[in-house]
């Protein structure tokens, strides 16, 4: 009698389970929820999407343990580019990648895969990340249609709640409706995380293990922006230049020259492209420049992969251009400047194709030391400056060209530049001349080779990162 009641007792409350309303009432809540809201119209040159995290379990949850996918269409396009604009767990502490998933749907053939460090620390129970806001756009330039994205939508204009974008736990998926149609788990089950053939399974191979924090007193950026006007690029520490002054024709900076096309021969895709141009008049003139702000350069490694050209990308070759990597202080007692200057048909006098390195003490009475390298650098290379213990150390692809020291080397903070400018208007007729920033990199800490630098970056593109800042703000 007493079997026959649990047995009644069991296929009863079997049967119950059938029921949506007895579910709804008797399953656990989900570990995680994942709110968003739609930051950009419909049709947009960039998406916005904002995201935040919340723990809804009752135990706390490590961020570095948790991965979010958004969804969306790849409209023929080839690749798509990702950025951080802004985050209370800090920018550096996330990174992300799109992937094209193995069993693509109608509105989600692509998703934009989040993850974070251990720096973004964990959430207690009931704890919220904080806004989270993203940038996804094509390298091309060309606008998006998010109408047909599974993640993206319109009416959310404050943070909701949205099952269009999943999270993952430690592998398991425990969050949102995938495209497949599976849901995230809510039952007990979930808890159990990353271990067992379930988790595994649901965690596939795209999805990254939990990430080291970065580690201190370092900067680095592959310059994944839409254009000059993006937020994420002044978010990140970077001006362009539309200032008066000089070098070359005084007062034609311009933006207009700053641009972030995508190349096949750039590690990551994607590149900083600044363009002169003129007619042979100084009204026609535009030269292009980018500098940092905010973060304080002075001893370490500085490093960045630079493609230089020999020959304008348009109109008839000769101009005195210069296309140039330098650091650089205020112009007063304490002034220092570390500079890359390539100039490919020479300038001042000399002939080219030239690299001058070169170290200041003064630029007031041009107390300075140099060295000239006369050689042809068309095409990609890594330019390294290393200054610790008092000497500044110049090589391009590992090969050292000179040291200075002594006064020479820097006595105050300086900014990062790059810029590509023209030295004077020797002929009439329009040109146009490139130059392309591939990464930059810099090492506050110590003195780095380029094969430490090489591993270091290569590290940061493994990891997912476009953007990373560990150096201490003054």
């Amino acid at each position: 009698m007493f079997k026959t009641l649990l047995l009644v007792i069991a296929v009863a409350a079997g049967g119950l389970a059938l029921y949506p309303e007895w579910r709804a009432a008797h399953q656990a809540p989900p570990q995680l929820t994942i709110r968003y809201k739609a930051g950009s119209p419909a049709t947009a040159a960039v998406a916005q999407p904002w995201l935040e995290v919340v723990n809804t379990s009752k135990k706390r949850v490590l961020l570095s343990d948790v991965t979010i996918r958004y969804y969306f269409t790849g409209d023929g396009a080839s690749s798509y580019a990702f950025n951080c604009v802004q985050a209370a767990v800090g920018c550096s502490n996330i990174a992300g990648e799109t992937v094209a998933p193995a069993d693509p749907g109608t509105t989600a053939d692509r998703y934009l895969q989040i993850s974070f460090t251990t720096g973004a620390g964990s959430l207690a129970p009931g704890a919220k990340s904080g806004a989270i806001g993203l940038q996804l756009y094509r390298p091309d330039g060309r606008k998006l249609n998010q109408l047909n994205d599974r993640s993206f939508n319109a009416a959310d204009t404050t943070f909701q709640a949205s099952r269009m974008v999943t999270a993952y736990l430690r592998g398991a998926h425990v969050w949102g409706d995938e495209p497949t149609g599976r849901t995230g788990s809510t039952g007990p089950t979930s808890s159990t995380g990353s271990t067992g053939q379930a988790a595994a399974s649901a965690r596939g191979p795209s999805v990254p293990r939990p990430r080291p924090a970065h580690p201190r007193g370092i900067v680095f950026d592959d310059f994944h922006y839409s254009g000059p006007d993006d937020p994420a690029l002044h978010a990140h520490g970077w001006l362009v230049r539309t200032s008066p002054g000089g070098p070359g024709i005084h007062d034609t900076w311009s933006a207009a020259g700053v641009s972030f096309p995508a190349e096949k021969t750039a590690e990551g895709g994607q590149v900083m492209q600044l363009r002169a141009t003129t007619n042979g008049t100084k009204a026609s003139t535009k030269q292009a420049e980018v500098q940092s702000s905010g973060t304080n350069f002075l001893s370490g490694t500085y490093a960045a992969r630079i493609y230089f050209n020999d020959k304008p990308t348009s109109g008839r070759n000769g101009d005195h251009v210069n296309e140039s990597f330098y650091t650089i202080s205020p112009n007063n007692s304490r002034y220092s400047e570390l500079d890359n200057e390539y100039m490919p048909n020479g300038g001042w006098g000399a002939p080219g194709p030239k690299l001058d390195t070169t170290s200041w003490y003064s630029a007031d009475t041009g107390d300075r030391v140099t060295h000239k390298l006369v050689s042809s650098l068309q095409g990609w290379h890594t330019m390294v400056i290393t200054a610790v213990h008092g000497v500044a150390t110049y090589s391009v692809d590992g090969h050292k060209l000179f040291s200075s020291g002594g006064k020479y080397f820097p006595r105050q903070n300086m900014s990062i530049n790059f810029n590509t400018w023209f030295v004077d208007l020797p002929f009439t007729g329009p040109r146009a001349w490139d130059m392309q920033v591939n990464w930059f990199y810099y090492n506050a800490d110590k003195a780095q080779t380029l094969a430490d630098v090489q591993k270091s970056v290569n590290g940061l593109y493994d990891g997912g990162t476009h953007y990373v800042n560990t150096v201490s703000k003054h």
